[in-house]
């Protein structure tokens, strides 16, 4: 998604540019977070990308964290600005199976690091960097909730059966998601990614689900529950790809502390 370029003049001095292109700046900054994780990019990485001394870095951006949740910003208005044309399709499914080869042209585009910066660049930190690894599951926490409200709109449409469990339906496209990150990573091509997700779509309810599972008081499984139900979706369709890439996004999805308690 195209903004308006935010460019500032500074000072001139030592290791600092007559002027300064922030969005540059912020978007050289996303790829490197992007390709290298949090902890991967080092303090010198950024300040020879952006070409800022040290001292201009600190004036500008405050810290690493504080760019890094910039950076994460300016990635997911990038990468979700496909999302308007999912929220107004008229079929549900087709909405779905768009997103699906948009996020998987998205994560093999040859142009950008592989993959999807939010699932990859802030999962795994020390605890020292929690703040980092909360604020980057807060934007994937984001992402499922307009996962859900497309679902929810389905079932209000009649595009999907009225007792659809959305919380669990969009949990699962999530993990798809994230598992399809991981693959691109590895060096998985889009058809490769197409493949498996053909594979998931059969997940889609065509008749009202199974609610024998435990849930809570607003009708989501639990805890285990939930990663089951998951699971279960995808069950008989044997295809390795699929199975991989359920067991990546399950892993991510197991750090969260709201789902394994």
């Amino acid at each position: 998604m195209s903004e308006p370029k935010q460019t500032k003049s500074l000072k001139r001095g030592r290791g600092r540019p007559k002027s300064f292109d922030r969005t540059a700046a912020i978007q050289q900054a996303m790829e490197l977070f992007w390709d290298r994780g949090y902890e991967g990019t080092t303090f010198d990485d950024l300040i020879g990308a952006m070409k800022l001394s040290p001292s201009s870095f600190y004036h500008e951006f405050g810290s690493k964290e504080r760019l890094y949740r910039e950076a994460a910003d300016y990635y997911l208005n990038m990468s979700t600005s496909y999302l308007r044309g999912f929220s107004t399709h008229p079929d549900t499914r087709a909405a779905f199976e768009a997103l699906i080869e948009e996020a998987a042209a998205f994560f093999t585009n040859d142009a950008s690091p592989a993959g999807c910066m939010i699932s990859l660049a802030g999962t795994h930190l020390p605890p020292h960097l929690r703040s980092v690894a909360d604020y980057t599951k807060s934007l994937r926490k984001l992402f499922e909730q307009a996962l859900a409200k497309r679902l929810r709109k389905g079932v209000s449409d009649g595009n999907l059966p009225a007792g659809t469990n959305v919380k669990e339906l969009a949990a699962y496209f999530g993990t798809i998601f994230r598992g399809m990150a991981v693959q691109a990573r590895d060096g998985a091509s889009r058809k490769q990614l197409l493949a498996i997700c053909r594979v998931a779509m059969r997940a889609w309810p065509s008749r009202p689900p199974d609610s024998n599972h435990k849930t809570d008081h607003k009708g989501r499984p639990r805890g285990r529950d939930l990663l089951t139900s998951i699971y279960r979706s995808s069950r008989g369709y044997r295809n390795e790809g699929l199975a991989f890439v359920l067991f990546c996004g399950l892993h991510l999805e197991m750090r969260n502390p709201e789902i394994v308690r």
